[in-house]
């Protein structure tokens, strides 16, 4: 059975530079991605401001709005919450989600971060996915401190062997992540497997750098793709990642 699976910061359901709100264009674009899990970044799940200014503003919180009738489980872990509101990051996924905790890896009061830890059921037969949501700080040592969380948490909790996705907007631009989730968590990047490096996935309109990732573990590449320019680069400054895996026979 493969998997498909895509990574996007949605920038909080606003084009760039905040000139429109785009939700439901993105909620229908993510439909035309035909995935069965997605690993969201920068997603809204309250703001009052928002919610009287806009007519159309989804009565649910994004993950909700965006998952109804495609994804029917879904998870959310809020990381940065104000007095109108809070975002975080969002998994949503076609199989069930066992269980979910969203970790505080916040390096300092003025960045909030988070990681989502979601354990899914794929189907019969098939070994529980071990899937993180990540969204790391802008600061270099805020980043290290961050993946080194992530590594102690997946190295406690789910061994050495069991599959594992971790998937989000890494803010490295350096590609300092790979040497360390490799060693320590035995993941590949999907778009650097095949020798290369990680794909180019901002600004969305022509990428340059190399922030967003999907590594993986226990689960064989079959194909990668960045979804940029029109109309991806109408809905967020970031591009959309997508994987197409398959279990290992």
């Amino acid at each position: 059975m493969d998997l498909r699976i895509c990574t996007y910061n949605i920038h909080k359901g606003f084009s760039q530079f905040n000139r429109r709100m785009v939700i439901h264009d993105l909620r229908d674009r993510l439909r035309q991605l035909d995935v069965d899990i997605v690993f969201l970044q920068e997603v809204q799940g309250m703001h009052f401001r928002h919610a009287s200014r806009h007519p159309d503003w989804p009565t649910e919180p994004q993950h909700e709005f965006l998952a109804r009738d495609i994804w029917p489980a879904s998870a959310y872990g809020g990381n940065a919450i104000y007095d109108h509101g809070h975002h975080g990051n969002a998994v949503l996924s076609r199989y069930p989600i066992l269980s979910s905790h969203n970790q505080d890896v916040s390096d300092h009061r003025f960045e909030r971060r988070g990681l989502l830890h979601c354990e899914i059921a794929p189907g019969p037969d098939l070994p529980t996915i071990h899937c993180v949501c990540v969204h790391l700080g802008l600061m270099a040592g805020s980043r290290r401190r961050q993946m080194d969380a992530l590594a102690r948490r997946m190295e406690e909790l789910v061994g050495n062997d069991a599959p594992l996705i971790i998937a989000g907007d890494f803010n490295d631009w350096r590609n300092h992540a790979e040497a360390l989730l490799a060693e320590r968590l035995g993941v590949r990047e999907v778009f650097g497997s095949a020798g290369g490096t990680p794909a180019r996935s901002y600004p969305s309109r022509l990428p340059v750098l190399r922030l967003d990732r999907i590594y993986v573990r226990g689960l064989d590449v079959c194909a990668s793709q960045v979804h940029f320019g029109l109309p991806w680069s109408r809905i967020s400054d970031h591009a959309v990642l997508t994987a197409q895996l398959a279990w290992p026979t």
